[in-house]
């Protein structure tokens, strides 16, 4: 199968997205997106290489601050105040919840976090497509949803739009936060 649109656009998206490498993209389109021997692997890696390299020239025409420089910044904030923040966190919501708590396992300091918030791979595929971001959210103890859950969606809020970015919230924690209007440029 000749690289039509649609292997196209999954490629880029992966190259944009900041993620992953090279080899890793091939890995991903060629052996668990599409069937083995399903497309040309030479072909794959030769437009991987071709999106890397237009990546990097679009690079230098980049803003000096970024969308994505300021939700690091948000990111990091939130982490001091005992949020702990993933990016790309599995593929779906669900996934990002096990990785979550996975981080979670693995920190030696985990015991001073009360809340959670990450993006996961379709979000992260919507806001390369200019879509927007979404971010999940909420506190480590589910039965405190509605109290605690709420006062970790105030934190995200308050840390995107100190950063410089335009979130959107209802203010329930039946509803994720939005950044409506990204620019991913990753570096």
């Amino acid at each position: 199968m000749p690289l039509n649109h649609e292997v196209r656009d999954e490629i880029t998206v992966l190259v944009h997205g900041g993620f992953e490498d090279a080899s890793r993209i091939v890995e991903i389109i060629v052996d668990e997106m599409y069937e083995p021997g399903e497309l040309d692997e030479e072909e794959v890696q030769a437009f991987v290489g071709q999106c890397f390299a237009a990546l990097e020239l679009a690079k230098g025409q980049w803003p000096r601050v970024t969308d994505c420089d300021r939700l690091d910044q948000a990111f990091d904030q939130l982490e001091q105040q005992g949020v702990v923040c993933l990016q790309n966190a599995g593929h779906t919501q669900s996934d990002g919840y096990d990785d979550i708590r996975e981080e979670l396992r693995e920190r030696s300091d985990a015991t001073r976090f009360i809340g959670y918030c990450f993006f996961h791979g379709q979000d992260l595929a919507r806001a390369v497509r200019g879509g927007g971001l979404y971010l999940a959210f909420g506190p480590l103890d589910a039965a405190l949803e509605h109290s605690l859950g709420l006062e970790v969606g105030q934190r995200v809020m308050r840390a995107l739009v100190a950063a410089g970015l335009h979130a959107q919230w209802n203010g329930s924690f039946d509803e994720r936060i939005s950044v409506p209007v990204f620019d991913w440029k990753s570096r």
